[in-house]
């Protein structure tokens, strides 16, 4: 048991980047315990309401992400989660209850900054003795400790999102790489069978007329844009797209393997949603998005790509998005970034 402990220990620890750690603590659990069955949730604030999302989930040994077993991107209320409402309604650090098919289940919250952002879901058919709690409690609060590391390195203190320097480690060691056949599609009912190649796609998000915002109404009502923008970008993309706050009012989109027909529905559908929120005190705050396929360039040179096509769309008209590759076919665009293009990334 020994061996096998260290072991996970080292593999939780050896990991940088949420979703994996996440992937490791649970296989952990698994690995030291033999539960049946382990669900990671994701929780975040939209519109003042509070959602649940499925992560990724382990049963009988195998773990799975969202991807690998639905097309779709559901999220809930959490009013349908009384477990989960219930620790954070009391700051509990757990909950336990059986089922009325006998499974007993443990519902283990994460907090970060006085927040509960992620819960592990426990299920076992028998109940927990002294040991298998002991086991787990301890995986659990390496996994808090743990977690609050990577989240003051990796995230914007703001929005929660990922920072810049997180996306150049993942960028850099392709941590986005996806396998083609977990297509992002709109819905269910819009697959596309029209043979289109499919690509992972980076998209550069701009906040219209921000200045103003900070301006007219003061820093304080500023952030909130940020942060409400950012909670409208979590949920508009699915959980294992990527997204970023580069600073200021600029996001970056990693969007994963779908086609060019998909991508541009998906990034309108984003632009449309910011479009229909009212901010408060501020009202009405629009976007613009220039993407483009992500190829075997350099990040200088893809991110160069995607912030030409959006300072187009914010040149022509603001609130719209364009792609790079319809616009140098066009002939608006020159294939070619400047020098200055990239000194302004790095």
């Amino acid at each position: 048991m020994m061996k096998l402990l260290l072991k996970n220990l080292i593999d939780i620890t050896a990991q940088r980047e949420n979703t994996r750690l996440a992937g490791s603590v649970i296989t952990a659990l698994y690995e030291l315990t033999k539960v049946r069955q382990i669900r990671v949730h994701d929780i975040f604030a939209l519109r003042d309401e509070l959602f649940v999302q499925e992560k990724m989930f382990l049963d009988e040994g195998r773990l799975s992400t969202i991807a690998e077993h639905t097309d779709d991107d559901p999220k809930e209320p959490l009013s349908n989660f009384p477990a989960i409402a219930a620790c954070m309604r009391q700051h509990k650090n757990e909950h336990c209850e059986v089922d009325s098919d006998g499974t007993h289940v443990l519902w283990l919250p994460v907090w970060l900054h006085g927040k509960v952002n992620t819960c592990i879901e426990i299920r076992h058919p028998h109940a927990y003795d002294a040991a298998m709690r002991e086991l787990i409690d301890g995986v659990f609060a390496i996994y808090c400790n743990y977690q609050s590391l990577l989240d003051y390195s990796e995230r914007d203190a703001l929005t929660g999102l990922f920072n810049r320097k997180t996306f150049d480690e993942q960028f850099s060691r392709h941590a986005f790489a996806i396998a083609p056949h977990e297509a992002h599609s709109v819905d269910s009912n819009e697959r596309r069978h029209s043979g289109n190649a499919k690509s992972h796609w980076l998209a550069v998000v701009d906040i219209d007329h921000f200045k103003q915002v900070n301006d007219q109404y003061g820093h304080l009502y500023g952030d909130e844009v940020l942060i409400l923008v950012a909670n409208i970008l979590r949920t508009s993309f699915r959980s294992h797209d990527r997204i970023f706050r580069f600073g200021g009012e600029e996001f970056v989109i990693l969007l994963r393997s779908t086609t060019v027909d998909d991508a541009r529905k998906i990034f309108d559908r984003f632009r449309q949603h910011v479009q229909d929120y009212d901010f408060p005190q501020v009202g009405n705050v629009t976007v613009s998005l220039g993407f483009v396929s992500i190829s075997h360039e350099t990040p200088v040179v893809i991110l160069g790509h995607a912030d030409q096509a959006l300072y187009h769309a914010k040149e022509n008209g603001r609130n719209r998005i364009c792609y790079y590759d319809e616009l140098v076919t066009s002939g608006v665009l020159s294939p070619e970034i400047s020098t200055n293009d990239i000194v302004e990334f790095f």
